[in-house]
């Protein structure tokens, strides 16, 4: 990690806002995102005894997947149809692969998800981590290609090398660099970790 560029960059957004994410210039762009509504929701929803019924719970990933700022408006229809092709089999496979990823074995969780999305071509890395982020805002971390990419370089963080391909173990590393370089900042950067990432994606274009 160059512990000076994110230094800087933390500078910078400082002097445009200097309350950080509850500066009243951040607080507007921020509305869009409604996270802590969303993060309240989807928490309720995957509670660990809501895993009984399996097509419930799919029907909410595509729900909260559909109502994601955070999402690509071109993914959202293909997740929702996604879910609309599962035969209960596939249904039971991902929940439960839903329900490792916040509430057990986390990198079973993310294999048992990748394998029902590889399953329809529809692996993509803003699918796969999009709900643990609004689950566990403060542990897990969004992963959206072209920030990740992007970080990678200009904080030149050592050993990740992005992929499309979605994998346990660059979503660990990618995952411990950001929680690290989030230490390093003042706490008004990251009441959220989508809310750090979204500061670091707007110090690349500075």
């Amino acid at each position: 990690m160059n512990l000076k560029k994110l230094k800087q960059a933390e500078a910078l957004f400082l002097a445009r806002y200097p309350k950080g994410f509850t500066d009243p210039k951040m607080a507007v762009i921020g509305k869009k995102h409604n996270m802590n509504r969303m993060i309240e929701q989807v928490q309720e929803s995957f509670a660990k005894p809501e895993f009984k019924d399996s097509r419930a719970i799919v029907e909410d990933m595509a729900r909260y997947v559909g109502r994601s700022s955070m999402v690509s408006m071109f993914e959202k229809p293909k997740y929702r149809d996604f879910v609309r092709s599962l035969n209960s089999v596939e249904q039971e496979a991902l929940a439960s692969g839903l329900k490792n990823q916040l509430h057990g074995d986390q990198q079973l969780g993310f294999e048992m998800v990748l394998s029902v999305l590889q399953s329809r071509k529809l692996a993509k890395w803003s699918l796969i981590s999009i709900l643990p982020v609004y689950f566990h805002p403060l542990d897990e971390v969004f992963v959206k290609p072209t920030t990740a990419k992007g970080v990678i370089s200009h904080f030149e963080l050592g050993g990740l090398e992005y992929k499309p391909q979605p994998s346990w173990e660059f979503y660990e590393n990618y995952r411990r660099h950001i929680l690290s370089m989030k230490k390093k900042v003042k706490k008004s950067l990251s009441p959220n970790n989508a809310a750090f990432t979204g500061f670091l994606m707007m110090s690349l274009r500075t």
